[in-house]
Order: structure tokens, then sequence, then C-alpha cells
């Protein structure tokens, strides 16, 4: 049964959660940027579309942070160098305190939409 692609989610939306996004693409095995975006989009079936505009940024962002690591390895098909990024262990911990942050937010306002749907 074809399905079309979801529509894709208000950019600030995006914009607001691309870290929490990133950290959780990368945590396992080294990724490259375009691994990244292809996990991000097969994993949400294209939900999330990470532009190469808004994706090397934030890559660059978090490893100055020092949430990620990156190094230069030779490419999947090329051969030519890739930088793939890993999770550090203050990279860890930041993400298990987004997931749990954004977890409560969900649940919060899970609650608000039930206790105000249910007000006239």
């Amino acid at each position: 049964m074809f399905m079309p692609p979801p529509t894709p989610p208000d950019a600030n939306l995006l914009r607001g959660h691309l870290d929490l996004i990133l950290l959780s693409i990368i945590q396992g095995p080294p990724k490259y940027g375009l691994e990244i975006s292809k996990l991000a989009q097969d994993a949400t079936d294209g939900y999330f579309d990470l532009k190469v505009g808004s994706l090397y940024p934030a890559l660059h962002r978090l490893e100055k942070a020092g949430f990620v690591q990156g190094e230069f390895r030779s490419g999947p098909r090329s051969g030519s160098p890739v930088k793939a990024y890993t999770l550090t262990e203050s990279g860890g911990r930041e993400l298990a305190v987004r997931r749990a942050e954004f977890e409560t937010f969900t649940q919060q306002l899970g609650r608000l939409w039930t206790r105000a749907g249910g007000m006239k």
C-alpha cells in the first residue's frame, strides 16, 4: 500500500530539537554527515530530511561543545576522507538529559491537552 511521505515538521520545531535528533543518531558506531542525514530520513520515512545547510553547522556546534568527536576517515565509496562523528562521554550524558527533558515536556503537553480539551 502506497503511503505518501509525511508532511515535514515546521522548521522552528525541527531547529529546536535538532541537537537531540543528531545526538540520538550519532550514538553507536561512527557516522559521517550524509549517513546521519540518510539514517534520519530512513528511520522516519522521510519526516526528518536534514539539509546540509543545517546539518553541518549543528555537527560543528556539537563538536565545539564537546558532545561529539569528529575524526577523518576514508569515505565509503570514493575513499576520499570524510569526517565521522561519535558521541563523547559528555555527549552521552547530554543525550540522556535532553531525552528526559523531551519526555517530560511531551507528557506535560499531553496532560494539558487532556485537561484543556475537557474544559469549556
